[in-house]
């Protein structure tokens, strides 16, 4: 049986009242959606909270799935849009606190100076690429996220984001020389 004609089942069964379907759909999904979730949002108790009220969300519309897609883009499409709600009201100035947990330091340490032992080269890429990414406009966040990170085709990410794929091509063409320009402030800086 494949994943989706057993999503259908369960979604079936929990329509019928068996909660214990919708748990095992919840359980096979809740670490990818975890996952992706996170990359867009960027803080784990925040993507953990967004997750659980996606399932809530999506419990509560399990009669408005038709199958016209399958069990997870439906679902992933409502994570996306929680995160991307979640994203757009979170406020753009970054705290103390965030700038810390972002970046591991004090905003005020120089870590080239008093550190010896300061992170290596890779570990300083990746926290570049993750204050970029985390500083760019959501639509584009999601659009880099489902493609580049998560691996989904243009035609999923069309589905997830409720959009056409042209949009999705044009939004990740955009969001990608963004990111390089992004990124290349940060070298430069």
């Amino acid at each position: 049986m494949t994943d989706s004609t057993e999503d259908t089942r369960l979604v079936g069964e929990c329509l019928k009242g068996d909660s214990e379907s919708f748990a095992v759909l919840v359980r096979k999904y809740q670490d990818r959606l975890h996952n992706v979730v996170f990359r867009v949002v960027g803080n784990a108790e925040d993507a953990r909270d967004l997750v659980q009220d996606v399932f809530v969300q999506a419990y509560r519309s399990l009669a408005r799935f038709h199958g016209d897609s399958a069990f997870f883009t439906w679902l992933y499409r409502i994570a996306m849009n929680a995160a991307i709600s979640h994203k757009r009201r979170a406020r753009v100035i970054a705290s103390y606190d965030s700038a810390r947990e972002t970046t591991g330091f004090d905003p005020a340490e120089d870590t080239s100076q008093t550190d010896p032992s300061a992170p290596l080269e890779q570990d300083d890429r990746v926290r570049q690429v993750r204050a970029a990414l985390d500083s760019m406009p959501p639509d584009y966040r999601a659009v880099l996220v489902l493609k580049e990170i998560d691996g989904q085709k243009y035609e999923a990410i069309a589905q997830i984001l409720n959009c056409p794929i042209g949009t999705v091509r044009s939004r990740l063409h955009r969001a990608r020389a963004e990111l390089r320009e992004r990124l290349k402030q940060a070298l430069e800086e």
